[in-house]
């Protein structure tokens, strides 16, 4: 066997033995008697190997999450935080940069924002058409693009916001773009203060696509500043965005015609 098969080889095993759980027990599923996993465990280390070698496809792990809790656990713990660490590793280093090693609202919801666009349903957040969310191969997330959507007394709070997942031709509604952001401490900032200094309410049904959190409206708070329309090349009047309490942002947009949106934007 030659030196560059042998590693395939033991991959091609790895894989294997995810898929049939036959090695010796190592773990115990602590959660139900009735989970496959009880036949027993591949240890965390050699998971960690095998998805690192697949360099932390999300679909993989969502699927290895369905088994049972305690891979689920795992998941939630490692899996998904080192996807997040591959997929923006200098946004995730910044949001870190606090000492903490985990982020508000868990890993996994975080995996989600950053590959999800949530879309909108009639009656939901945004009321009007219906978009079905759906997986986006690759989102430009932006710090410098955050400090548009805050107020000029917020700015020095961290937002990473997305460019906008454009939705053409909705009928009446024109154009039209999602956008999804998250906040650096948001238990800590000064958009959080405001909210709660406004008495902003939470929305009675609707949470957040990405963590289940309550969501406070920033338009019914008045805190959308002339500057996220600028940001977004939309119509100022048609943008309306949300902030859960674990600091994931999700809005939508009217878009201005191409022309209109590049003069927008040399404006800024």
């Amino acid at each position: 066997m030659t030196t560059n098969e042998r590693p395939e080889r033991e991959l091609h095993e790895l894989r294997w033995r995810v898929d049939t759980m036959i090695l010796t027990k190592q773990y115990r599923c602590i959660h139900s008697t009735s989970c496959r996993c009880t036949k027993g465990h591949l240890s965390e280390d050699v998971i960690f190997l095998v998805f690192q070698q697949l360099n932390w496809n999300p679909k993989d792990i969502a699927t290895l999450s369905c088994v049972c809790k305690w891979f689920d656990d795992l998941a939630k713990r490692v899996l998904w935080k080192e996807f997040c660490k591959t997929r923006a590793p200098k946004m995730m280093l910044d949001l870190q940069s606090s000492g903490s090693h985990s982020v508000d609202g868990s890993w996994r919801a975080l995996g989600k924002l950053l590959i999800y666009c949530s879309g909108c349903s009639k009656g939901g957040l945004f009321n009007s058409i219906q978009i079905p969310g759906h997986f986006v191969y690759r989102t430009r997330f932006s710090r410098t693009s955050g400090k548009s959507f805050l107020l000029p007394q917020c700015r020095t709070d961290v937002l990473y916001v997305s460019d906008p997942c454009e939705h053409l031709d909705q009928g009446e509604e024109g154009d039209v773009g999602f956008f999804r952001g998250v906040f650096k401490s948001f238990s800590m900032s000064k958009v959080r203060k405001m909210l709660i200094k406004r008495e902003a309410k939470l929305h009675p049904t609707e949470v957040c696509p990405y963590c289940k959190a309550k969501l406070w409206s920033m338009l019914q708070a008045k805190m959308i500043p002339q500057s996220a329309s600028c940001r977004l090349g939309a119509y100022e009047d048609c943008i309306e965005y949300y902030v859960c309490l674990n600091g994931h942002m999700l809005g939508i947009c009217t878009l201005l015609p191409l022309s209109d949106s590049e003069e927008a934007s040399e404006l800024e």
